[in-house]
């Protein structure tokens, strides 16, 4: 390799022969140069100049969509042509991808914080009152000020049905995927085949089949448990798939390296593929979370309605927090529906809930410690520390001779175990 290879520039590539040859400058694709938040700020300010032109004076034109999206239009094609300025034909593409990428996710962010700010404005009228958190339905009617009833018996059928849901779903779908990643074959194909399916399975359809093979078969009557089991029927493809492409992602090389120390196939998978995967392990089941969380109609046909609190889930009706919100908004009364969108506020509430906690169990990184295990980990240090130098000073110490500061001096008491030293030996 050349001196002009070492020597050449950081804004310029170069391809690593004996000549050193240059192709050009390196185009910057994540970087923002001052011009280009130009180039976005006038192209931004002609996109909104021209669509209200176009909207307001030329053309008698109405909507806010046609507007938007007009404006977008013509904002992309005015940065377009300012990028083109300065900038080959490639950097112009990077650009414009860039612009469309981040504007996808501005506006899914968007639409995401529209959906949660809406519910809440329309809950206020319900959400300040406590008895609307520890309070059922049963002594309040439709015409009841929202001073009267609330959704108590809603959050705990809630929280009893996806608890059931989890007990069952969690070890099930990981073993699954788990036998999809360590033992494989041919049954393993079907089992993912079947895993696939019924990912798109309507969640209608889980509900008749919960019904039909639980309710009329076996109990007779809608209950907590039921719903329980339709909603592990939507989580469970969800948590088996998510995790499947979790255990995929873990390096193969350290599977070989815990077999080469001798662990066995099941220690490997303890001690090395499940810590690893562990984050990916926790989205899995916030996916499979959200998914359940959220059902109504399976819950509708195996649950039923009620505005009791009932927590026992094998018998009678347990209603959830989406049912209810369908019971709530389906009344003309206007007292129902604001009850309802508080409904709704306090479930968006509870994923967000689940999903923080499900985050701060397997956020952290493999080989990542709490502060707990830290401190552990110190004190278990200190320790070792210590019983090593004691171990090391009683190698170095003649046989007989004291190994601390406590074991020295004259004026220790003689013990069975260690007889008095005389005088002159001590004092030597």
């Amino acid at each position: 390799m050349s001196t002009d290879l070492l020597n050449a520039p950081e804004s310029t590539t170069t391809i690593p022969s004996s000549e050193g040859i240059e192709v050009g400058p390196r185009r910057r694709v994540r970087s923002v140069r001052v011009d280009d938040r130009f180039n976005l700020l006038g192209a931004a300010a002609a996109g909104v100049a021209v669509a209200t032109l176009l909207f307001g004076w030329f053309t008698p034109l109405s909507g806010l969509v046609g507007w938007v999206v007009v404006a977008f239009l013509t904002f992309l094609i005015f940065y377009a042509v300012l990028v083109a300025m300065k900038s080959d034909r490639q950097e112009v593409k990077d650009r414009v991808m860039s612009v469309l990428l981040s504007s996808a996710g501005v506006i899914l962010f968007g639409a995401l914080v529209f959906v949660v700010a809406y519910t809440l404005v329309r809950g206020q009228e319900a959400l300040p009152h406590l008895n609307f958190f520890t309070e059922s339905m049963e002594l309040a009617g439709p015409l009841d000020p929202l001073s009267a009833g609330g959704i108590l018996h809603a959050i705990l059928g809630t929280l009893i049905q996806i608890s059931i849901a989890l007990t069952v779903t969690i070890p099930l779908g990981i073993v699954t995927a788990l036998f999809l990643n360590e033992i494989g074959g041919r049954f393993a194909k079907f089992v993912r085949t079947i895993a696939d399916a019924m990912t798109a399975l309507p969640s209608i359809v889980a509900g008749l089949f919960v019904y039909s093979a639980i309710i009329v078969l076996i109990t007779h009557q809608r209950s907590g448990f039921a719903a329980a089991m339709a909603i592990t029927v939507m989580m469970l493809p969800i948590v088996i798939r998510a995790s499947d492409i979790v255990l995929r992602l873990v390096a193969g090389n350290l599977r070989e390296a815990a077999y080469a120390l001798g662990s066995t196939r099941w220690r490997t998978v303890w001690h090395v593929v499940l810590p690893t995967a562990r984050p990916g392990l926790a989205t899995a089941v916030i996916l499979g979370t959200a998914r359940g969380i959220g059902e109504t109609s399976p819950v509708l046909l195996t649950s039923g309605v009620t505005a009791v609190t009932n927590l026992n889930p094998f018998s009678g009706p347990m209603i959830s927090l989406p049912l209810q919100v369908f019971d709530f908004v389906k009344s003309p009364e206007p007292n129902m529906i604001a009850r309802g969108f508080g409904t709704a506020a306090v479930l968006i509430l509870l994923v967000l809930t689940l999903f923080a906690v499900a985050r701060l169990i397997g956020g952290r990184g493999p080989g990542e410690l709490s502060s707990g295990q830290q401190r552990r980990v110190l004190e278990a240090s200190v320790r070792d520390v210590r019983r090593i130098t004691i171990a090391a000073d009683r190698r170095r110490s003649p046989v007989g001779a004291p190994t601390s500061a406590t074991d020295s001096g004259p004026d220790r008491p003689a013990t069975p175990e260690r007889p008095a030293l005389p005088k002159e030996e001590s004092s030597s």
